[in-house]
């Protein structure tokens, strides 16, 4: 797919991240554009391609945009911003006598997309990114790895969508509508792999990293995950149960975090316990 030359010039600088920067249009209030950093080409058109895909299974996700390049050859996307809209996360902590209403919505969101069924030849299997990431992790030992491994094709198969970074901050709201973001990592498989990182997001991480990110004391993202529980999993479930069986999933998160960080990630390795 060619990309469509666009004008920096016609854009202001709004944010930044690992992988580039975003800018809001500077007459367009809801034009935005993500740009990746030079040399990246391929990560912005694979990007696009995956959310077209992804809002073709007629998941509530922003419509995708369009693959663009500017003058000095930076790749990106343009897409249309959603005016008035709102995360799960910050909406709990501008609003937390609400949040009961917040999590029982996102929870209610998180079992519809789990609902779905996903062709299996068009999206990589969450099991097999997970073997990749253990693969490629050098903190494990030999026979650590061939722990966790054994934990992961254990887990039964399911044919159904997972987000792959379900995270109370990717999914927002306005008004009635309600969208999931962020699906970068959208695959298929089991749907503890996914429910795990909201249980890490709300329970394990400290109260430094979630104040920061989710704008929340981890009090207030416990309390959420406490109320998400019983609507996702059914009331009739002990919390405690819950926890025990969603925790591991939780811990195999580490394979990403210690990815990202180059670093081994003790209090979050804490949660493989059981399986190591």
């Amino acid at each position: 797919m060619d990309a469509i030359k666009i004008s920096l010039n016609d854009y202001v600088l709004s944010g930044g991240g690992a992988n580039g920067e975003s800018y809001d249009h500077k007459t367009d209030p809801s034009v935005m554009l993500k740009l990746y950093f030079p040399g990246k080409i391929t990560q912005p058109l694979d990007e696009m391609n995956l959310a077209r895909k992804v809002f073709n299974l007629g998941i509530p996700t922003p419509e995708p945009g369009e693959y663009v390049v500017t003058e000095d050859g930076r790749y990106g996307i343009r897409f249309k911003r959603i005016l008035g809209k709102k995360s799960y996360s910050r909406a709990t902590a501008d609003h937390p006598e609400l949040l009961e209403q917040y999590a029982g919505e996102f929870a209610q969101m998180c079992r519809d997309l789990h609902r779905i069924h996903v062709p299996k030849d068009q999206f990589e299997n969450v099991k097999d990114r997970y073997y990749r990431l253990l693969e490629e992790n050098p903190f494990f030992t030999p026979k650590e790895k061939e722990a966790i491994g054994r934990f992961i094709a254990d887990t039964p198969d399911e044919d159904t969508a997972v987000h792959g970074d379900l995270q109370f901050s990717n999914a927002i709201f306005v008004g009635d509508e309600r969208y999931f973001i962020d699906l970068g990592d959208f695959c298929w498989g089991n749907h503890l792999f996914d429910v795990a990182m909201v249980y890490l997001c709300c329970c394990l991480s400290d109260d430094a990293f979630i104040r920061e990110t989710f704008h929340m004391p981890k009090t207030l993202s416990e309390k959420f995950w406490q109320a998400f529980a019983p609507v996702y999993f059914g009331a009739d479930r002990p919390l405690k149960d819950i926890e025990a069986e969603i925790r591991p999933y939780a811990g195999l998160k580490t394979l990403i975090i210690e990815r990202d960080t180059k670093c081994p990630m003790p209090e979050f390795r804490a949660a493989l316990k059981g399986v190591l």
